[in-house]
């Protein structure tokens, strides 16, 4: 039978309180991302003039369009698949930042930081270049390494509370 666990600071003096609130600051960081590609998305939504509920300028409407509101569409497009993105992987990300800073909270504030700033490198380099494919996102890739870092991190920390 196992005892009850150690007490966090104890077993890794250098957490603290102040490292904690570095973790939770980091999670308040993706908040703040994820309202501002709301914003973004609406504006570019308004210039490529799609109506609600369309979620996408269609590939016929791009196709047909000319070419400063093909541009505009694509523009719309890019921000709209960078905001979804940014959706999938959000809640993932919390957890894992969360659960990881439980153990290693330097480490999980340093990466969620990460995170949260090259969402935003990720999606203005989308929509500058939806022209090219959407190429410009991956001036923004680093987010998917601290993304799997913090997962990875979140499956040690789990471990390691299980087996103390």
């Amino acid at each position: 039978m196992h005892s009850l666990p150690r007490p966090l600071t104890k077993a890794h003096p250098q957490t603290n309180p102040h490292t904690h609130s570095l973790v939770l600051a980091a999670c308040v960081s993706t908040f703040f991302v994820g309202a501002w590609h709301g914003g973004r998305v609406g504006g570019f939504r308004k210039a490529a003039k799609i109506p609600y509920p369309y979620e996408y300028a269609s590939y016929e409407q791009v196709q047909t369009a000319s070419p400063q509101s093909k541009a505009a569409m694509l523009a719309f497009n890019s921000a709209q698949r960078a905001h979804q993105n940014f959706n999938e992987n959000h809640v993932t990300a919390l957890g894992a930042m969360l659960i990881s800073g439980l153990r290693y909270p330097v480490a999980a504030a340093v990466l969620g930081a990460v995170w949260s700033v090259n969402r935003v490198v990720y999606a203005v380099g989308y929509t500058r270049s939806g022209e090219d494919g959407g190429k410009g996102r991956y001036y923004g890739a680093l987010w998917m390494i601290a993304h799997y870092a913090m997962v990875l991190m979140s499956g040690k920390a789990a471990y390691d509370l299980v087996m103390a």
